[in-house]
């Protein structure tokens, strides 16, 4: 018989109320012990919990039981809402200990519970979690539709549809002599499956916008040493992050701010100044700083006053960056320049902005959360939210793709790269060979969920 598991399940205390939970099978006998009776399912019963030996009064709290498998983790389950004291707490957690087969709950045991009696998918383990973590509310709306099952959903269809076309097949092997047999049915799977990549393939290019909602936009600072980049940091956080003299090459390591853009992450990162240098603490700062820009969503490349325009202001950027990252010409210290330079049709190409006189921080913030919004556009569609969903659906993408392109190839084996196809869709939500990710998702949970 599993274990009867328990935790402190709402924050640390001392609060005002504290929610201690309970689950397995001793969970009935548990609360007919220490409540004197059982609630009805689902309905809230204020009772004062008795210590089992000494017959002492633990507390006055609202009792609440919910009866397998209609729960949260699928097994008879107990919520005991006290008050938030410490010694209330310790003292419910001590004797919910001494009952036979009880014990303090793991790290993400309860959901791991759910996992395992198929009350959710991955998919879903992993949008609760995402929804725990969410700081913005477009975190939040993307975690509760992943939460919700729209991902697992899509991902068991498309499973679904490959099992068929593999049934197909099978069919026209088996029964090819058969009348009520369509003729060249398997003709007609490749076809299906060609459909099939082309779908999960725009899908992973769209996932693109789910995977930078979960961990944040990044927009580096850039320039050359003593360019206004930490002043700028701070204007942007609201606080002194970073330190500001008029040495220059004061910034020797990176340095990350996280903010709320319109219901957006973004991770403002401050860097060393780029300049040739001997020192080999700002070397490494300098190296640091060009690996953040290369994997950056955008960046602000700062430049001091220089009195007139400059046809190539971020001259000094490493082309391959240029390249490949979206450019932002940000003109420090405006109190001392002039206006924004445009284009012919109004665009802005450089902004100018001072973190003394506050010119221009308007602008530039009203232009980051419209960044944010447009690479993040989500709609209303699931989309892959993690590195282990990009590798699965890839993998999925490369079964697809030699089952249709193997004309040369017998049927049989072309059938098989579709089982890998499924199976690969599979491991996102949990139906197949993934005990050794389950450690790896659940360890990141906190006690209690």
């Amino acid at each position: 018989m599993a274990d009867t598991i328990f935790a402190l399940s709402s924050g640390a205390v001392p609060s005002g109320v504290a929610v201690i939970r309970v689950s397995g099978p001793r969970t009935r006998e548990i609360v007919e012990c220490l409540a004197g009776r059982l609630p009805d399912p689902r309905k809230a019963m204020l009772a004062r919990l008795v210590h089992p030996q000494t017959g002492e009064v633990l507390d006055e709290a609202v009792v609440l039981y919910f009866e397998g498998p209609a729960s949260f983790t699928g097994e008879d389950v107990a919520e005991f809402q006290c008050h938030g004291g410490r010694a209330v707490v310790s003292g419910l957690l001590a004797v919910l200990g001494g009952f036979e087969d009880c014990r303090p709950a793991e790290a993400g045991e309860f959901t791991r519970r759910a996992f395992d009696r198929g009350r959710m998918d991955l998919t879903e383990v992993e949008g609760l979690a995402d929804l725990i973590a969410a700081e913005t509310e477009s975190q939040r709306r993307q975690a509760l539709r992943q939460m919700g099952g729209a991902l697992g959903a899509l991902y068991e269809d498309w499973r679904k549809r490959l099992i068929h076309m593999r049934a197909m097949i099978e069919a026209d092997f088996d029964f090819a002599d058969e009348e009520d047999i369509p003729g060249s049915v398997a003709d007609e799977v490749w076809g299906e499956a060609s459909e099939l990549h082309d779908e999960i393939e725009d899908h992973l290019v769209r996932s693109k916008s789910g995977e930078r909602l979960r961990s944040g936009l990044q927009v580096v600072l850039m320039g050359a040493p003593n360019a206004g980049k930490s002043s700028l940091l701070n204007a942007i956080a609201g606080r002194d992050v970073a330190i500001v003299t008029e040495e220059a090459g004061t910034t020797r390591d990176v340095i990350e701010v996280h903010l709320d853009l319109g219901g957006y992450p973004v991770t403002l990162v401050d860097t060393a100044g780029l300049r040739q240098t001997e020192g080999v603490v700002e070397k490494e700062g300098i190296r640091r700083a060009e690996e953040k820009g290369r994997a950056a969503d955008l960046i602000l490349w700062a430049v001091e006053p220089c009195g007139v325009a400059q046809d190539d202001p971020s001259a000094g950027l490493p082309e391959d960056m240029r390249a490949n990252v979206p450019v932002w010409t940000v003109r420090t210290k405006s109190d001392l320049e002039t206006l924004p330079k445009q284009d012919s049709s109004g665009t802005i190409v450089e902004i100018a902005c001072s973190s003394k006189s506050a010119e221009g921080m308007t602008l530039l913030f009203n232009r980051l959360t419209r960044f944010a919004e447009e690479t993040i556009s989500l709609g209303e569609a699931p989309l892959a939210t993690r590195e282990r969903h990009r590798h699965y659906l890839k993998e999925c993408l490369s079964g697809l793709r030699t089952a249709v392109d193997s004309h040369h190839l017998p049927t049989e084996l072309r059938a098989e790269d579709l089982r890998r196809a499924a199976d690969a869709l599979g491991r996102i939500t949990g139906r197949i060979d993934v005990e050794d990710l389950l450690d790896v998702i659940f360890r990141d949970f906190c006690i209690g969920k």
